[in-house]
């Protein structure tokens, strides 16, 4: 086992890594034995001594130490970083199969890669790194994931680092977004990319676009809910680049209205729209969505018959779960009274500080205001190439259910 330095935490971390959280806490901390910087690795120890893991460790986040291993053979160089590669993509490659394409190859501590996200765009990767010690290996790992594809047949063009979001300061880390230098890969020269996806064509602003330019952990749900379209007309609220309205639109809809606030979005979704030749089905239109459910409660119009719920994450944080629970009761509640009896309300959160007991309990409560009763059709998550630790509650967040309103 490498000589690093030694850090003892007390019972209560000691419990939380032996059951499979890789998050050691700074107040969790009991003595230091050695000196480190900041993103080294370091050896983590029970009160008694005994070996818990080894981790990036990191003084200036509340998160001390994010273990990444806890087999005292493992020797932390680029082969072993490899394997983990290979072992991500090797997932992907079984859970996703046809839909390998376009899908996220890392996602952080569920492959025990911390605060590292990678997806695939085809060709491009797009990259973020929320984690000082990966952030100072990222070119291991980029390296790793363009030799594992380039086996799989699939050239890398260029890669993407969208490092814009302030999380990464809470690590130390500046904020900035662009093409990743390195004399193995080039830099092309648009960041707009074509995808295909549930057999629809998407161009995907990795630039500026939400997260890395595309919500890839909804593409089952899409599909999902597509089965249900035929014949019915559609809001389809915080619609982005038009994900959602298109799947329906291809599912046979008779109409679909894409609402959202951004222009960019909108522009988006006219594209997207236009190369899927659904012009006659789907219409974009950009509007407050808040104010848009609440005139049309106001003005009782029931035109709609399937209502598509997608919000950004309405909380970042704990501290701010009540106010967003207002902020879904709402969106919601005006959902359901806008449907008629028999009509289709699929609706969702993306925040893991929206634990699922606090969504159904707030859907609970919305239907009660509304005067309705809701009869489950779905109750669904994020895709599989965004996996669930158990031990890991946080990358749990994705709640989707689909329901009818009686």
């Amino acid at each position: 086992m490498r000589n690093f330095t030694r850090l003892q935490v007390n019972r209560k971390g000691e419990l939380a890594a032996k059951q499979g959280h890789p998050w050691v806490y700074g107040a969790e901390i009991v003595k230091v034995d050695g000196s480190y910087q900041t993103g080294d690795l370091v050896h983590v120890y029970s009160e008694k001594g005994k070996y818990i893991g080894t981790g990036f460790v990191n003084d200036i986040s509340k998160i001390r130490v994010r273990l990444i291993s806890s087999n005292t053979n493992d020797i932390f160089d680029e082969a072993f970083w490899k394997r983990r590669v290979t072992y991500a993509i090797a997932y992907r490659e079984t859970v996703m199969g046809e839909d390998f394409s376009s899908c996220r190859l890392i996602f952080g501590d569920a492959d025990q890669m911390p605060g590292l996200t990678v997806d695939l765009y085809t060709d491009i990767l797009v990259c973020q790194s929320l984690c000082y010690g990966m952030d100072k290996i990222k070119d291991i790992i980029f390296k790793a994931i363009i030799e594992v594809l380039q086996t799989k047949g699939i050239h890398i063009r260029g890669i993407y680092e969208r490092n814009d979001v302030k999380v990464r300061e809470l690590d130390g880390l500046p904020m900035y977004k662009g093409w990743y230098k390195a004399d193995y890969i080039d830099t092309p020269d648009s960041a707009f990319i074509s995808i295909k996806e549930n057999d629809i064509l998407y161009e995907v602003d990795i630039e500026n676009g939400q997260k890395t330019g595309f919500f890839l952990d909804q593409k089952y749900n899409r599909r999902c809910v597509a089965k249900l379209a035929k014949g019915k007309h559609v809001l389809d609220c915080f619609t982005h680049t038009g994900a959602f309205a298109l799947n329906m639109g291809k599912g046979g809809a008779a109409r679909v209205d894409a609402i959202d606030a951004s222009a960019e979005a909108i522009a988006m979704t006219i594209k997207n729209i236009q190369q899927n030749q659904l012009s006659h089905i789907v219409f974009p239109k950009q509007a407050n969505v808040f104010e848009l459910l609440s005139e049309l409660v106001e003005t009782k119009n029931h035109d709609y018959d399937f209502i598509i719920l997608d919000p950004p994450a309405f909380t970042k944080s704990g501290k701010t779960v009540a106010h967003a629970i207002r902020g879904y009761k709402e969106i919601n509640m005006k959902a359901m009274r806008l449907l008629p009896r028999g009509g289709y309300l699929a609706t969702c959160s993306c925040s893991h500080f929206m634990k699922e007991e606090l969504f159904c309990r707030m859907l609970k409560d919305a239907a009660k205001d509304a005067h309705v009763h809701l009869r489950q059709i779905e109750a669904r998550q994020q895709s599989p190439d965004h996996p669930i630790l158990w031990s890991v509650p946080e990358t749990n967040y994705l709640k989707f259910y689909v329901f009818q309103v009686v």
